[in-house]
């Protein structure tokens, strides 16, 4: 597979940007050099080799859910600029 300056046009176009022919040509062989290194991956011997989603194993480090006491209404609503039955009232964003 290759890039050319149309699928770079093609692509800065989608991104609404404009670019100048030198950088057109630049982004061009950028890519492509970029595809050339990936392109190297198909030579690797994957056979028996077990797929994974991380180099590292990795495993969840987040603390026990433990029920405690909340906060009340009226201690939340303590600092509230303006509240209206028991909730907080804000300007209406929509008409």
């Amino acid at each position: 597979m290759s890039i050319t300056i149309k699928d770079v046009e093609h692509v800065a176009n989608l991104a609404r940007l404009e670019l100048s022919e030198q950088e057109k040509e630049q982004f061009t062989s950028q890519l492509n050099a970029i595809l050339k290194y990936a392109e190297k991956l198909d030579e690797l011997q994957t056979d028996g080799v077990e797929p994974t989603s991380h180099v590292l194993p990795v495993h969840n480090v987040t603390r026990e859910d433990v029920v405690r006491e909340s906060v009340t209404n009226e201690t939340a609503l303590r600092n509230a600029p303006d509240e209206e039955d028991g909730q907080f009232k804000v300007p209406a964003v929509l008409e």
